[in-house]
């Protein structure tokens, strides 16, 4: 069965943001599974260091919400995750994206629902909740609870702005040899369902920001973070996360778990291919080599 009940795509495919929540705790042993999970599994690709932890929702969050201006937004959440990793780690935000969307994943798994909250938290309660060193930085954390049987108006309408259900086509997302050849789902084959998890995972504002291209009569899958307008500019002005990285390995964890799921076997590396006329600001992540 693995490390979740059902089907990964299963998961992927029921799972959305959650903003509205049942004031009621969640379950002791739903608890005890999710501190197991966090402590097994707090490793990404890069191998970087990060460490998460669960923990029970207080008043004093809403002065860290307050600040993002997502207070009021999150309403009723039972708890939340906080995640904490290296700042000065080269692909630190990548791995934190994987660990996170591996446990958000669990989380869904047990019929919980779950927010990504985005921004910068080092100097918040959620920081001194995880006690955050010196050398690291708080970049998420998720709100997780108990989900009412219905979605409230104000979660709806917050959905329908960001445009939650709307993804981009497979042309513009994924190609095979370089940028200039689209590629479809009967090109890619076998690996047609870890792509289309890539394609149904969660972005910051939506932005679905991957690129992937595919190696012509190879499984080799380069993988390119396509950076909004002026986003650089923007998280260095505001000193805020990296979101759009942490998008990356947010595609990283749906592409690798669904081929598991397979039985399709490969490994992430580095090989940084080279690709003529690359779009403005699109950046060479990792590689994922199929085993024949």
């Amino acid at each position: 069965m693995g490390i979740y009940q059902q089907s990964v795509q299963d998961i992927i495919k029921v799972r959305t943001s959650c903003r509205s929540y049942i004031e009621t705790p969640i379950a002791k042993d739903k608890q005890d599974k999710i501190n197991e999970f966090l402590k097994n599994n707090a490793k990404g690709p890069f191998d970087s260091k990060a460490r998460f932890i669960l923990v029970s929702a207080t008043r004093d969050d809403n002065e860290a919400l307050k600040d993002l201006g997502t207070y009021g937004v999150i309403k009723g959440a039972n708890g939340f995750i906080i995640g904490a990793c290296d700042r000065h780690f080269d692909k630190n935000m990548e791995d934190f994206g994987y660990i996170m969307e591996k446990i958000i994943l669990f989380v869904t798994d047990m019929d919980l629902g779950s927010c990504w909250i985005g921004g910068t938290f080092s100097r918040s309660t959620f920081a001194n909740k995880i006690n955050v060193q010196e050398i690291e930085m708080v970049p998420a954390v998720t709100a997780i609870g108990n989900k009412r049987s219905k979605r409230t108006t104000l979660d709806s309408v917050l959905r329908w702005v960001a445009g939650s259900k709307n993804r981009h086509p497979w042309d513009q997302l994924f190609f095979i040899d370089d940028f200039n050849h689209p590629m479809d789902e009967k090109m890619a084959n076998k690996y047609a369902i870890p792509l289309e998890m890539v394609r149904l995972g969660p972005s910051a504002s939506n932005r679905q920001p991957w690129r992937i291209v595919k190696e012509n009569n190879k499984d080799v899958f380069h993988f390119y973070l396509q950076r909004s307008k002026k986003y650089s500019r923007n998280i260095n002005l505001l000193k805020l996360a990296d979101l759009q990285r942490i998008d990356m390995g947010i595609a990283m964890c749906h592409f690798e778990l669904s081929t598991i799921e397979q039985g399709l076997q490969g490994q992430w590396k580095i090989t940084e291919p080279v690709f003529k006329d690359l779009a403005e600001e699109t950046e060479y992540i990792i590689t994922w080599v199929g085993k024949i």
